[in-house]
């Protein structure tokens, strides 16, 4: 899943929908005294502050390479989406399961319960339109995968993080309503103490999940193996390479691929035609792939190649 102009739209639909739904179940929080209203206003400042350090991670990844940083600054992206990912964790479900066991140990008789009907009724208006601006993001990027699967092999943490936070959102919107409902109709202040753990539950759940994909991306992902098998159809049709052997790949960004390959050369070329064949190779696949920010090639045999693959596969250590 390539990343699009419309990964900073994503961001900023949400960004705008969840500050003004913060404020907006902030104050119903303080009129009603509901936890599970209080529990979805913090869960709205947390997804905004995400939102934020989402736009922040993507400025700092675009910076171009430099000396220190010759293959830019990509994977900073995938550190902020990290960082989201335990800020999920750590305010919203911590905040929402604190809450929701100080209710149920001090319960209150919820006060104007109207007011919470109209504010959860508006937000869950607003978080589906920004649901549905994420959703459709998502899909025009994920091809023929399922939507798991897509998930599972995104390279770009913006948008599923997003479509994560507005999932958990509408879940926790709609677990928030049946909690004051039942508080309001039954008579039972306990019912929105536990609405508001259960919402924890949801954002733990979310968190864990994005913190999982993210870790896998910061410390450094295949990229898609059609970048592989690109590479590979690009050496093989070349009359100077006798077998292209194979291709070790890196996701650093988004945008961003490393790759090296393992080719046997002919055996009559100069160390001139050899060098107009790497070149040859190198503009082809980039050309095809233009997130390629450097193809390395190494010429080696098949045999030697498949001796380094049994040892990579048997002791994890990488190298060609």
């Amino acid at each position: 899943m390539p990343r699009t102009p419309s990964s900073k739209l994503v961001v900023y639909a949400a960004l705008a929908g969840n500050l003004a739904i913060a404020a907006t179940k902030f104050a119903a929080a303080a009129i009603t005294g509901s936890s599970a209203m209080l529990s979805e206003a913090v869960h709205s400042m947390v997804d905004s502050t995400n939102e934020v350090l989402l736009l922040y991670g993507g400025a700092r990844a675009a910076r171009p390479p430099d000396a220190q940083h010759p293959f830019g600054y990509g994977r900073e992206l995938y550190f902020w989406a990290f960082i989201v990912a335990l800020l999920v964790l750590a305010l919203g479900a911590g905040m929402s399961v604190y809450e929701g066991i100080s209710h149920l140990r001090h319960p209150e008789p919820m006060t104007r319960p109207l007011v919470n009907y109209v504010v959860l009724a508006a937000s869950i208006v607003f978080e589906g339109v920004t649901w549905c601006i994420a959703l459709r993001a998502f899909r025009a990027g994920k091809g023929r995968l399922g939507y798991f699967e897509a998930f599972r092999h995104s390279k770009d943490p913006t948008t599923f993080t997003v479509l994560f936070e507005d999932s958990a959102a509408l879940i926790g919107l709609f677990i928030a309503l049946a909690g004051i409902t039942a508080s309001h109709v039954l008579g039972r202040p306990e019912f929105d103490g536990i609405a508001s753990i259960l919402i924890g539950g949801v954002l733990a759940a979310s968190s864990l999940l994005l913190a999982r994909e993210t870790k896998g991306l910061l410390l450094g992902e295949s990229a898609h193996p059609h970048v592989r098998d690109d590479i590979l159809r690009i050496a093989g049709e070349d009359a100077a390479i006798r077998t292209a052997n194979g291709v070790l790949t890196v996701q650093l960004g988004p945008d961003q691929v490393v790759a090296a390959l393992s080719a046997e050369f002919e055996d009559a070329l100069t160390t001139t035609e050899i060098e107009a064949c790497v070149s040859r190779v190198e503009h082809a696949a980039k050309a095809a792939h233009p997130a390629l920010a450097a193809l390395f090639v190494k010429p080696q045999t098949q045999a030697t190649w498949r001796q380094r693959l049994t040892r990579l596969s048997d002791t994890g250590t990488p190298g060609l």
